[in-house]
């Protein structure tokens, strides 16, 4: 029979792999973040290698990994007994994106462990947007969970700062009474913040610019994941277990006039080292893959790329943007996520434009586009890349 921990309730944990998977009823609009904060003695993270979220999905030489995330639920896998000797707890968290609403909103909130413990998180009359849903701890060299579900109300902010985390907001601080101070030592270099934030990009927010790190961008990684609820049905309900394929793919200029497309279909895979210096990694056709599908980009040689159009077409599979809950996320070393959702409909157009990568004055800036084409010829005609297409197969 299952164990029902309510919050200060602990469990016995066994030894080896344990899953925690988060689920409840999603909030209509509404973005939930599942993180997990790796803390020692003194209840803080020692750096940003402390941290498992959406823009670091493995810590601990994958002891502690975020398997999945989707909206209603989300699973980690943790193997505790590879965790570092100074990690004294593992913190489980869920904070709502932008305060977009509060955990009262947020109906059945749990966290079900495979060792059948659930721990239940009371959410009526709640005001908070950040929760503390349990943590992991060790205890005489064995390790347990405890429900905590507590609360803060200003959401990513201060729960981050209870971890010892500075994140980079904004503040608008009044200023400080002018005192003259006594001699100081010679400062160290303070820690650098940890961003801990994401940037959607939408119709309010439809471009950013990268920072160049070192002289140059390091390695961009462009994922594409989607609904992984395809298999036994159909994700659109058509069909036995007959899911969608949905492929990333980008067409590319150089500087140097040369133009093409990287993509799985016709095997046109790129190379990271040479031109055109993209890279698709693989090719998921079922979504049962936890990291989706990804695009190398080396930012070392960004200087000789002009621009870039990120796009997805479903391969295989009814079109129906909407229900496939996909989304893009860009990927730069030391730099916020930059997310594009692909969550306006694009009626029976198999093909969308998801993001434009341009080289302005040696900078990446990444534009939101999320614009839908009967095919690649479409596609390429609305941005005048010049190709002649043809039909292939993968």
């Amino acid at each position: 029979m299952s164990a029902v921990l309510t919050p200060g309730a602990n469990c016995a944990l066994p030894k080896g792999v344990i899953t925690a998977t988060v689920s409840y009823t999603p909030i209509p609009n509404t973005e939930i973040d599942i993180s997990a904060f790796l803390l020692t003695a003194n209840g803080k993270v020692r750096g940003d290698g402390d941290m498992c979220f959406y823009g670091q999905t493995s810590v601990q030489r994958s002891a502690i990994q975020m398997v999945s995330a989707n909206p209603g639920v989300a699973t980690y896998s943790l193997n505790l007994d590879l965790v570092e000797a100074a990690i004294e707890k593992v913190a489980l968290t869920a904070t709502i994106y932008e305060n977009q609403a509060n955990f009262g909103a947020c109906a059945n909130l749990q966290v079900t462990l495979s060792n059948g413990a659930v721990a239940a998180i009371p959410t009526t009359g709640k005001i908070e947007t950040a929760l503390i849903l349990g943590e992991f701890y060790r205890r005489n060299n064995e390790w347990k969970f405890r429900c905590v579900a507590q609360g803060f109300a200003g959401g990513l902010e201060p729960l981050a700062k209870h971890f010892g985390v500075d994140i980079a907001v904004p503040h608008h601080a009044p200023p400080s009474p002018i005192v003259t101070p006594p001699p100081a030592p010679t400062p160290t270099a303070a820690p650098k913040p940890i961003n801990l934030n994401k940037i959607s990009l939408d119709k309010r927010q439809s471009s950013v610019s990268l920072e160049k790190k070192d002289g140059n961008f390091g390695e961009i990684k462009v994922n594409l994941n989607w609904n992984r609820g395809s298999q036994g049905g159909g994700l659109f309900g058509f069909g036995k277990a007959k899911g969608v394929d949905l492929d990333v793919g980008c067409l590319y200029e150089l500087k140097n006039g040369e133009i093409g497309a990287v993509q799985a279909l016709g095997n046109s895979f790129g190379s990271y080292r040479d031109e055109p210096f993209i890279e698709l990694m693989g090719d998921d056709r079922t979504g049962a893959s936890a990291d989706g599908e990804w695009l190398r980009i080396n930012g070392s040689r960004w200087a000789e790329v002009k621009r870039i159009i990120v796009f997805c077409f479903i391969y295989e599979g009814v079109p129906s943007w909407h229900a496939t809950d996909a989304v893009v996320t860009i990927y730069a070393p030391g730099q916020p996520p930059i997310e594009v959702r692909l969550n306006e409909e694009g009626g029976q157009q198999g093909m969308c434009a998801i993001a434009l990568l341009e080289n302005i004055n040696g900078t990446v800036r990444v534009n939101r586009e999320v614009r839908f084409f009967a095919g690649h010829s479409k596609l390429d005609q609305a941005y005048g890349w010049g190709l002649s297409w043809r039909a292939g197969s993968k």
